[in-house]
């Protein structure tokens, strides 16, 4: 009998995040392993959407096959709880939270509790609630209320690439990934790097520079003030090709994130064998292992100044940490597990 899935995702699955990464790369592997996935797409606008498109994205839902199950990203559910009210006495509906939207970084208070009452609500109403660590599992029990038993976990899965060679040079080349947005810190890293000028580095910044004008606007400006123009560079978006020559060419991965419900950017540079310098934000401290990375806390200048001027001045210490991410790196999950392990628990619903 064909396995049936109907997959539910906001805006445009292309879209280079880490959350629509997993959503792309899951539904890949369920087709492979022979499921039927249809994709339901909810339209644009969240996690803010107006009246209009929350109308037709829930229409949309309501609309979806009623002999399978339907995964809904959190990026879209929690923000449509009548819809997962309504769709709940009679259909498998499955929450995929990557990050709950309430802890957003930046958030006013009274935005940040509407959005933890809607989470609550639409959490409320599934069958099943797929995460992608326990630090977000733990999360969802403690502070939403979700029994253990509707929660699974599902890390996301890496691909087997080459190690990085490094620049080879005196002037270390550092990478950090992430859409420019408050929750990934850029700020803080620049701040940090500032007082770090007398060390030879040089950083590239990949991500999305069309999420939140506000805080491009605010890393372009800090790059300025303190004269890095000639150091920092954040290109946006750049091909797969050119991700990965700079992965070769990288010596170390930094990023600040506040708050990361799995921290994909920090696995793949794992699997690349670079060693790390980041935060404690969330979940980072489950998928950096203290081997391959110094982590501070979030929001932590002076912790994150210490920890960059160690690994980039400290040969011996920069070594020792990849080693650490090479050995790390063979115990990641690859994304076929990651697949076969969402077709197990989706087998269960039908």
């Amino acid at each position: 009998m064909t396995k049936r899935v109907a997959f539910a995702v906001p805006g445009d699955m292309a879209t280079l995040t880490g959350g629509y990464a997993y959503d792309r790369r899951i539904v890949a592997e369920l087709r492979r392993l022979g499921w039927d996935v249809e994709l339901v797409g909810l339209g644009d606008g969240f996690p803010k959407p107006d009246a209009l498109q929350k109308a037709v994205a829930q229409a949309r839902l309501l609309a979806a096959p009623m002999d399978r199950p339907i995964v809904i990203d959190g990026l879209a559910l929690g923000v449509l709880p009548e819809a997962a009210v309504a769709l709940h006495p009679d259909r498998r509906v499955v929450a995929l939270i990557h990050h709950p939207l309430a802890l957003e970084t930046g958030l006013a208070r009274h935005e940040a509790e509407r959005l933890y009452a809607s989470e609550s609500a639409a959490l409320a109403a599934t069958r099943l609630v797929i995460v992608t660590s326990d630090f977000t599992a733990d999360l969802l029990i403690s502070r939403y209320g979700v029994s253990p038993a509707r929660i699974e976990v599902i890390a996301p899965g890496t691909d087997r690439v080459p190690l990085s060679a490094g620049s080879g040079g005196h002037e270390l080349r550092l990478i950090s990934v992430g859409a420019i947005v408050p929750r990934k810190g850029f700020d803080i890293l620049v701040e940090a790097l500032a007082q770090l000028t007398h060390l030879a580095w040089r950083l590239t910044i990949v991500g999305d520079r069309g999420r939140d004008p506000a805080a491009v606007a605010r890393l372009d400006a800090l790059i300025g003030c303190h004269g890095l123009e000639d150091r920092i560079e954040s290109p946006g978006t750049v091909s797969p090709e050119r991700l990965d020559a700079l992965y070769a060419e990288a010596d170390l991965f930094v990023l600040a994130s506040h708050f990361e419900g799995y921290g994909m950017a920090y696995a793949e540079a794992i699997a690349h064998g670079l060693p790390i310098v980041g935060t404690t934000g969330g979940a980072i401290a489950q998928t950096v292992p203290a081997c391959a990375g110094r982590l501070v806390s979030p929001g932590d200048v002076g912790a994150l100044v210490e920890a960059l001027r160690d690994v980039i001045g400290n040969d011996a210490s920069r070594r020792a940490l990849a080693a650490g991410a090479r050995a790390a790196a063979a115990a990641l999950p690859t994304w076929t597990e990651s697949g076969v392990r969402f077709g197990c628990v989706l087998e269960r619903l039908t």
